[in-house]
């Protein structure tokens, strides 16, 4: 497999990154004990539809997307979880499930739930189920201008 978007972008802005390959996982919560990150502060991909249109929304993996919240903060109803066929297609170079938080890549919009921005780095992952990315938050935020909301997600303890 050639090298995904991603990376490709990363190398082409001068960003550096930490890969961390692991077992496979499937939930965001494996991942994260998979690579010894805190579930808050792995960032995990969720894609709505919000007014007709799709959408990434990036939250902690211990978080549960508050679709009545969302719909609320963006002023963009109906706000729906999409169905994997309806975005599979979208992500070519991604396992499905494991795209990264980088929407703008695949011309997607991009909202973060603010409580990510509280850690120096975001951990996430890097388009496979056997591999996760860090990068400082900053970083991100700098490469894919998302929208930042608060009180979009429930903890899901």
């Amino acid at each position: 497999m050639s090298e995904p978007r991603l990376q490709q972008y990363l190398h082409a802005h001068g960003i550096g990154f930490e890969t961390i390959h692991h077992a496979r996982t499937i939930t965001a919560q494996d991942t994260a004990h998979s690579v010894h990150v805190d579930d808050a502060e792995l960032a995990k991909s969720v894609m709505v539809k919000l007014g007709g249109r799709m959408a990434m929304v990036v939250l902690g993996a211990d978080k549960r997307l508050d679709l009545t919240a969302l719909s609320r903060a963006t002023g963009q109803a109906p706000a729906l979880l999409a169905e994997e066929r309806e975005f599979a297609a979208l992500f070519p170079d991604c396992e499905l499930g494991a795209m990264p938080p980088f929407g703008n890549l695949y011309g997607i919009d991009v909202y973060v739930d603010d409580a990510l921005s509280q850690d120096h780095e975001i951990a996430f992952n890097a388009g496979s189920h056997t591999e996760v990315m860090r990068i400082p938050f900053a970083l991100f935020e700098q490469l894919v201008h998302p929208r930042r909301l608060r009180r979009i997600a429930k903890i899901t303890h």
